[in-house]
């Protein structure tokens, strides 16, 4: 996979003007509104990768105003299973997309692939082969040699006896395919005889046991595109060698349409692994918790992290639609979350690692009421009502008896606002035997009020703080990227070795305003001076508030 450097981001879209050619040319497009389809395998959820390839695919439609299909590739039946069709259409309708009626399965075309494949052998097109795997490899030839096949001028009649008693299941697995007869020299070894159909006695989650072979994806794909009428069949560059063998089988059968294959590359993104199977053995071995671990970059574990889908959205439309492989920052899709939760997020206080702060010349038993607002960036979010007393619980690292050099927060004679509150003037600390913190001491003027400093006096710091008689306990998890390399599987590299051990850091006992104690998934804060944060989904419930953090204040993505 080709690098680059991604601080530089594009948003052209070759594809569309592939699209305006085709419609502007007219010939087998002629009158025919632009169709494109989204065909997953069902045997994973969905991931970022995969976002792209929805927000292409329903996009294009959108922007033609065609229709989009979603079609999930069910052709092997090995790791399919129905809880990954629910997920996969559970994340497309979040991403903001619909395919209206326009659901189905590519074993719904089992019969017609069958006939189809009947059809190529009546052409002396195909031809049933006894080789066996290891044969055809051993036979597929090299640039200077063609591919062999003992089997290539086998009569029509008897592929045609033999083909239908591979269906009846008469042959044991492995031991005959059907191939597709078209060049043994070619240079695209894609179509040096391919095998079309293989014996695979597996239950399907749709047809049971009612078939025992099973169509190869390069056959079965260009079949259910052209039974759909699908004018673009849009899929990533892997399958641009294939191209020329999608073309061959829509050439070859009664196909009632001919749609165009276009592609595109797909999206990689440093310091995470977006291979179904690597995604699967993180999940069956316990190396994160489950699919939606907000870890994985999976949508279903962005979304419960906090991601929206304007935000996935925005990162796809922004990256651009190219035909060279590339890696994208990480950095950059939490900026795009960062730019959208900015607009809207509500802002509140919470302390992560708490400490007790004493105002000691505040009246004991008096509480005070200000009004704060949710959104600077929105006035319609209204505003919130905090309290205020003589104990509040502050970050531990706000407090240092012994400060750095140009350290601005409480430390023993220096004066801090707390926000839109008071100014107060750190007196000193109270330690335990071992030494820590237990309580800062500090002393208010009640002159400063909401802001008010009426002489003129410059305060560099200000802190978040929660009234410690009147707060939420809560529970949160902050991230990190899952590894700690931003390729862990280049190479010959396990990638299991790069886990990242502070990916997770659960922090107990933390203290939020009152009022997010009725706060549900999915919403979404910004947690002042710390981050932005949304509930957990999964975790979350009333009496055990969880939180997770989406992303942090700072921006690590850099334009140039």
């Amino acid at each position: 996979m080709a690098e680059k450097n991604t601080n530089e981001v594009t948003n052209g879209n070759f594809i569309h003007d592939f699209i305006d050619e085709d419609i502007a040319e007219g010939g087998r497009y002629e009158g025919k509104r632009v169709h494109t389809r989204f065909p997953p395998e069902p045997n994973g959820y969905l991931h970022i990768g995969h976002a792209k390839a929805v927000c292409i695919n329903f996009g294009t439609a959108e922007k033609y105003n065609g229709i989009c299909n979603l079609r999930m590739d069910d052709t092997n039946p090995t790791k399919e299973d129905v809880e990954y069709v629910d997920a996969i259409k559970e994340d497309i309708a979040w991403l903001g997309f619909s395919w209206d009626d326009r659901f189905y399965y590519a074993s719904e075309y089992f019969e017609q692939m069958y006939g189809f494949a009947v059809e190529l052998i009546k052409k002396g097109l195909a031809y049933v082969c006894e080789l066996t795997p290891e044969q055809v490899r051993e036979y597929r030839g090299d640039t200077q040699t063609p591919a062999k096949s003992p089997f290539r001028d086998r009569p029509v009649e008897e592929s045609l006896d033999l083909f239908e008693r591979m269906r009846k299941g008469e042959f044991a697995d492995g031991t005959m395919t059907l191939r597709a007869k078209i060049d043994l020299a070619s240079g695209n070894f894609n179509m040096r005889d391919p095998v079309i159909y293989r014996i695979n006695r597996l239950h399907h989650h749709r047809t049971g046991d009612e078939w025992c072979i099973y169509p190869m994806y390069d056959f079965a794909h260009p079949i259910e595109d052209a039974l759909e009428g699908i004018t673009h069949s849009l899929c990533s560059l892997e399958f641009e060698a294939h191209r020329p063998l999608y073309d061959w089988v829509i050439d070859n059968i009664s196909a009632p349409a001919k749609p165009r294959q276009i592609e595109f590359a797909r999206l990689g993104i440093n310091n995470t692994v977006m291979s179904k199977r690597k995604l699967r053995e993180l999940v069956e071995n316990n190396h994160v918790d489950g699919w939606d671990d907000p870890r994985m970059p999976t949508l279903c574990g962005l979304r419960r992290r906090g991601y929206t889908p304007k935000s996935i959205r925005s990162f796809i439309d922004q990256i651009g639609v190219s035909k060279v492989n590339s890696i994208v920052e990480y950095s950059f899709l939490e900026h795009c979350l960062r730019d959208d939760l900015n607009e809207t997020a509500e802002r509140t206080m919470c302390v992560l690692r708490p400490v007790k702060l004493v105002i000691t010349n505040y009246p004991e038993g008096k509480t005070e009421e200000f009004e704060v607002e949710n959104n600077p960036n929105r006035p319609e979010d209204g505003t919130r009502t905090v309290t205020f007393s003589r104990e509040c619980w502050i970050e531990a690292d706000d407090f240092m008896e012994v400060p750095f050099k140009k350290y601005q927060r409480l430390y023993p004679g220096n004066e801090v606002r707390l926000k839109s509150t008071y100014i107060v003037k750190c007196t000193g600390c109270k330690k335990d035997d071992d030494g820590n913190v237990t309580e800062v001491y500090a002393e208010y003027d009640p002159e400063t009020r909401g802001g008010n400093t009426p002489d003129g006096r410059k305060v560099r710091g200000t802190i978040h703080w929660v009234d410690a008689n009147n707060y939420a306990d809560a529970e949160v998890r902050l991230y990190d990227n899952l590894f700690t390399v931003p390729d862990p599987d280049a190479g010959d590299r396990d990638f299991l070795d790069y886990l990242n051990p502070e990916s997770l850091v659960v922090l107990k006992n933390c203290k939020a305003e009152k009022n997010l104690e009725t706060a549900a998934a999915p919403k979404s804060f910004q947690f002042m001076r710390l981050g932005y944060f949304c509930v957990d989904s999964r975790d979350s419930k009333p009496g055990h508030l969880v939180f997770n953090r989406s992303v942090s204040l700072k921006d690590g993505f850099k334009k140039k």
